[in-house]
């Protein structure tokens, strides 16, 4: 009986050694797979530029945003637009660069109206010249065809990661965000050499995949409210 102990003890410490090296195996197995369940199911938030959404994702809703298009009050609801391409594009009238591009955005606006693309200014700018009845004055004096709202919570903006003025959003007819990022590559226009907007907007009106998909938006900053 003693040497039945004895021997079985050696054995039963083996038994368990071999047990415990399958159990960790196991875990390691279960761990493994959870990582690769959360790196796959884990939402991109970011882009390389705009550190708050990214190319691909739904964008931003937005409602009951007072407007202003061809000097009639009106209000800007995303799910209100039937169209197949959305621009957004956030701008501030006090802006240099806003004011270098305007002439650009309503080319733009004219020569997609007809093709099912709908261009939709906001501004968020916490200025008195940015706001509402600056954007009516502006919009007057440039004779803007686009349609121009404020968002004075600017709620808008921070979901968006805007940034600058101005910086545009293309969205399917999913209401994904397929490009954003600058009009072009040049603030003079004599001197564009790339169309990032135009080429985004023609790509999915094809069914296509824009050539390109995020650029750096160069222009002023935006305005936010401290706190």
């Amino acid at each position: 009986m003693v040497w039945d102990a004895i021997v079985a003890t050696p054995k039963s410490a083996l038994q368990a050694g071999f047990e415990f090296q399958q159990e960790i195996a196991s875990m390691r197995k279960v761990l493994l797979s959870l990582v690769v369940v959360s790196l796959v199911a884990l939402p991109v938030f970011a882009g390389k530029y705009n550190k708050v959404i990214s190319v691909g994702q739904k964008a931003p809703d937005f409602s009951g945003v007072p407007a202003v298009q061809n000097g009639e009050d009106t209000s800007l609801t995303l799910s209100d637009l039937k169209d197949d391409v959305v621009v957004v594009v956030f701008l501030g009238n006090h802006c240099p660069v806003v004011q270098a591009y305007e002439d650009r955005l309503i080319d733009f606006t004219n020569a997609y109206k007809e093709k099912g693309v709908k261009v939709v200014g906001l501004s968020v700018n916490d200025l008195e010249s940015d706001k509402l009845p600056g954007i009516k004055n502006y919009t007057k004096d440039h004779k803007s065809n686009y349609v121009y709202g404020y968002d004075e919570s600017q709620k808008v903006g921070r979901e968006y990661g805007a940034v600058v003025t101005p910086q545009f959003y293309v969205l399917d007819k999913e209401r994904k965000i397929r490009y954003t990022g600058a009009m072009d590559d040049n603030q003079n226009e004599a001197r564009v050499t790339k169309q990032y907007l135009r080429d985004a907007v023609d790509a999915l009106l094809k069914g296509e995949t824009p050539p390109v998909e995020e650029t750096q938006a160069r222009g002023c900053g935006v305005k936010y409210k401290r706190g």
